[in-house]
């Protein structure tokens, strides 16, 4: 099993015990699990080979126990015994966003719902306004909650199957007789939630190849076994798809299997008004079947005059004609990031200390980090009040001058409130080097209530950055109500920064408003969200969004050093 099957194990432990009236102490410890296995880096089997479990903070002998029981033999019998006294509906509906173990729990045994069939017409009889707890409002949010599963039925977060997708791809090569093997699809694109995994190899004989290929250990089940394209379903659930073609034919196999579909029906159209035909076998001038011969893509767009198009920007979103006319961005690379913005720590809701996600980023090569904990009205993760501010400070102060050749900036994650105004007083967030505001409550306003609230919040002088600017998180929460296009006009016009959040549930801003926003003059900061060490390496999920949003450095605020940086960080050196 991988960690991000084991910590969605320990993730669903913690809310079976809480259904099942085990010690809250328990939900609590195996939800902190859950959190502290996937933002792992270092392998879950050797760390159970080398037995130093508990050599990570948080996790205890029990938990290293059920860690080890799971990676040995992929099941834990704890997790069976309470999974067993819980009815598959009653499970369904703790995947509903916002419905947690406690409401469920009432459901179930208060009430005899069961299914999200009796819930989902319960809601829609109104016959749970008058409980306890719940009421219209909360009927709303169900139902909304049930059309989100059915909607995000079968997608998949790009990071979760782009870890598999990179499984498949190293097998596959190590397949004898194959010559080239590549990702494609949407993953290759690099989109923030995809469907099923494309692999395209080159080989001259396919017929062993594909019979290894649907062998594989991790195969489910058999969906299509061909002789050029075979289909199956790992046991994550994902289909996976592969297809082999010969080696002269994989470069347009490659660009076809890629997409996106728009591209390429933009591509065959320009193909057409040069008389060629374009397909995933070759180009072909007139009626010859002697294609034109490409070794690899960039070949491919040379033969129409085009630059080479990177494959996150094949979304017929304006590349072709780029391309054509050689002004395409020199998209940005992890490598260009000079410092971490957003990271938390053990003053709010993180798991480290502000020394140890210091040290962190200065072990991965960055010059600095903003420590931007939660603020005080965020009391349930034990937000900063001002006296607390006075104390990080302080510690901030002391350990830049201990740590040599990097600076922690004092900065805070502060709360929008609901009428725009923010969660200190100015004098508070005058003492800040980085302040990024956020709305983390009040997410049912109307959209002209939200939008006027989050305008308002960029207008404050104190502002560097806004914050997941739609408070979305993929395939689980849809974004508030927000007219982004004025939310964005107003961080150009404020000369303010739009956040691109690299935990891999938000990638929020979207990056199909990334080029209207450089265009209004907005810069951007690719954050992490980290909430341990680990969690900074969240960086690179932004950093692929920035690409498919036409971003280079010189449009992203963390890739300028402390000095240089004109627009962020003008109070430190003042």
């Amino acid at each position: 099993m991988n960690k991000e099957e084991i910590s969605q194990i320990f993730e669903e432990l913690a809310m079976l015990a809480e259904l099942n009236d085990e010690s809250p102490f328990k939900s609590r410890a195996y939800m902190n699990a859950a959190r502290i296995i996937l933002d792992l880096t270092d392998d879950l089997e050797t760390l159970v080979n080398e037995n130093s479990l508990t050599d990570i903070e948080g996790i205890g002998q029990n938990i290293a126990a059920k860690i080890v029981e799971l990676v040995n033999t992929g099941k834990l019998k704890s997790y069976d015994k309470l999974r067993a006294l819980v009815p598959d509906g009653v499970f369904q509906m703790l995947k509903i966003s916002g419905l947690g173990p406690k409401k469920v729990k009432v459901l179930w045994k208060k009430y005899a719902i069961t299914n999200l069939g009796d819930l989902k017409m319960s809601c829609e009889r109104h016959a749970l306004k008058a409980l306890p707890g719940f009421g219209i409002k909360t009927e709303e949010n169900i139902l909304a909650g049930i059309e989100s599963l059915k909607k995000f039925s079968g997608k998949w977060l790009y990071i979760e199957a782009q870890r598999w997708a990179e499984e498949v791809l190293s097998d596959v090569a190590k397949i004898k007789g194959v010559v080239r093997v590549e990702i494609a699809g949407s993953i290759r694109r690099k989109k923030e939630v995809v469907k099923d995994i494309d692999i395209v190899a080159a080989a001259d004989n396919s017929a062993h190849i594909m019979k290894a290929f649907v062998s594989l250990p991790y195969v489910d089940r058999i969906v299509q076994h061909g002789k050029t394209k075979s289909e199956v379903i790992l046991n994550s659930g994902i289909q996976c798809d592969l297809r082999v073609v010969s080696n002269d034919e994989y470069p347009f196999a490659l660009h076809h299997f890629t997409g996106s579909k728009e591209h390429n029906v933009r591509m065959r159209g320009l193909a057409k008004s040069k008389g060629i035909k374009m397909n995933e076998y070759g180009l072909f001038e007139g009626k010859s079947k002697r294609g034109i011969p490409c070794k690899d893509e960039a070949d491919i767009f040379k033969a129409f005059g085009l630059d080479y198009i990177e494959p996150e920007l094949r979304e017929d979103m304006g590349e072709v004609d780029a391309a054509g006319e050689g002004v395409l961005p020199q998209l940005i690379e992890g490598s260009d990031l000079k410092g971490i913005l957003h990271v938390h720590t053990n003053y709010t809701d993180g798991e480290a200390t502000i020394e140890e996600m210091a040290l962190a980023a200065k072990s991965r090569g960055y010059e600095y980090i903003a420590i931007c904990d939660h603020s005080q009205n965020l009391t349930v993760v034990g937000g900063l009040k001002p006296a607390d501010v006075r104390k990080q400070h302080k510690e901030i102060d002391a350990l830049n001058k201990r740590i040599k050749n990097f600076t922690i900036l004092k900065g805070i994650e502060v709360d929008i409130l609901a009428d725009g105004s923010l969660d200190y007083s100015d004098k508070v967030l005058s003492s800040f080097d980085i302040v990024i505001a956020a709305v983390h409550t009040r997410f049912k306003m109307s959209e002209e209530d939200m939008t006027r609230r989050i305008i308002r919040a960029v207008e404050n002088p104190h502002v560097d950055i806004l914050a997941h600017p739609t408070g979305r998180l993929l395939l689980t929460r849809e974004p508030y109500l927000v007219d982004m296009k004025r939310v964005i006009d107003a961080i150009g016009n404020h000369k303010k920064a739009v956040e691109i959040n690299a935990h891999p549930q938000r990638l929020d801003l979207d990056w199909r408003w990334m080029r209207y926003a450089k265009g209004r003059g907005a810069k951007f900061a690719i954050c992490p969200d980290a909430h341990s060490t680990d969690g900074i390496d969240n960086v690179i999920n932004g950093v692929n969004v920035a690409r498919k949003g036409w971003l280079e450095k010189g449009d992203v605020l963390n890739c300028s050093d402390l000095k240089k940086c004109p627009t962020l960080f003008d109070r430190l050196h003042r």
